[in-house]
């Protein structure tokens, strides 16, 4: 996995900052908050093996400086046993795109052709694939992964979703604890088991008061 080709430079007037990932070699740094929504998606989607910040410098004809994209995702195997083509990303606003799209064609195009020759895709993309209920989802279940729970309230959590089977985060918790203090308790540890894949959901499905869980143990029986 290469490093990046441009470093991403602090800037005032826009979200800047780097984002910890297993995904990439090293710390993805970012220069939206756009970019970091996209690769926070990125992190939990099981088909990206890994990704690249500002993989590769494009040499653009009348653009001295080139084009340096903004992202290079590589797959795993998909249900099929196929590997997908790679992807060179560009994330921007709709609004950018559009506002700008005569300045930026020469660029884009000239990466299709840089994609295209190493048999990858080049891909634009905007905040409609960006701000859907998965990424709502993943940021609410972000802030529990690394709150380590007591073993106990592992295998108590698990042990009656086994035993309950598809269910739903109120009924499981009840079923546990007596009282507010103690479902309280409980909840960040139910939040842990999911962002940390030990309990299934639906992450396309905006989170409610009541979510909709499972058994990974028992799906994967």
């Amino acid at each position: 996995m290469a490093m990046p080709v441009r470093k991403i430079p602090r800037n005032h007037l826009q979200v800047t900052g780097r984002h910890a990932t297993s995904k990439s070699e090293d710390s993805a740094d970012f220069e939206s908050l756009l970019e970091k929504e996209h690769l926070l998606l990125l992190d939990h989607d099981p088909l990206v093996q890994s990704y690249e910040v500002q993989p590769v410098l494009i040499p653009v004809p009348g653009v001295p400086r080139g084009y340096t994209p903004d992202l290079l995702v590589h797959y795993a195997l998909d249900e099929d046993g196929c590997i997908p083509p790679s992807e060179i990303r560009e994330v921007k606003k709709s609004e950018d795109f559009m506002r700008n799209a005569e300045k930026y064609a020469p660029k884009f195009e000239a990466a299709e052709q840089y994609a295209a020759e190493r048999g990858w895709v080049f891909r634009k993309i905007d905040e409609t694939e960006i701000r859907i209920p998965r990424l709502g989802n993943l940021k609410f279940l972000s802030q529990f992964r690394f709150n380590e729970p007591e073993p106990y309230e592992v295998e108590q959590l698990l042990s009656h979703l086994n035993e309950l089977g598809r269910t739903t985060s109120d009924e499981l918790i009840a079923s546990i604890a007596q009282t507010d203090e103690a479902r309280l308790e409980l909840m960040p540890v139910l939040w842990h088991l999911v962002i940390t894949k030990r309990i299934g959901v639906d992450l396309d499905v905006p989170f409610g008061r009541n979510v909709q869980l499972w058994s990974v143990e028992s799906a994967n029986e």
